[in-house]
């Protein structure tokens, strides 16, 4: 699982029926750096790139959530569903601590 902060939504104007229901959320991931931080403040704009995201847990702008991508990502649909990432957590804490080494 990763871990995002959403800064937008998708509007479709026709979207596959398997999808009807959810939302698309456009997500910028967290950096392991800023993952004590990104609750309590925004966080900053992440090195990497921003991904759309398949959403039907309520997740909205300026949440923070757990999302997976790949073969996980389709996990939840009966049918092969052809879908890149899903939201699958909406963080109200977290704590992270660095593995030792």
């Amino acid at each position: 699982m990763r871990i995002g902060h959403v800064i937008g939504k998708v509007t479709l104007s026709i979207q596959e029926e398997a999808f009807r229901g959810g939302r698309w959320l456009v997500v910028n991931p967290v950096d392991t750096a800023d993952l004590n931080t990104c609750i309590d403040q925004q966080p900053k704009l992440s090195t990497q790139s921003s991904l759309v995201i398949y959403d039907n847990i309520g997740a909205g702008e300026g949440d923070i959530i757990g999302f997976v991508e790949g073969a996980e990502a389709t996990a939840p649909f009966e049918d092969p569903t052809p879908i890149d990432a899903i939201s699958l957590a909406i963080f109200d804490t977290l704590k992270y601590v660095a593995p030792a080494n």
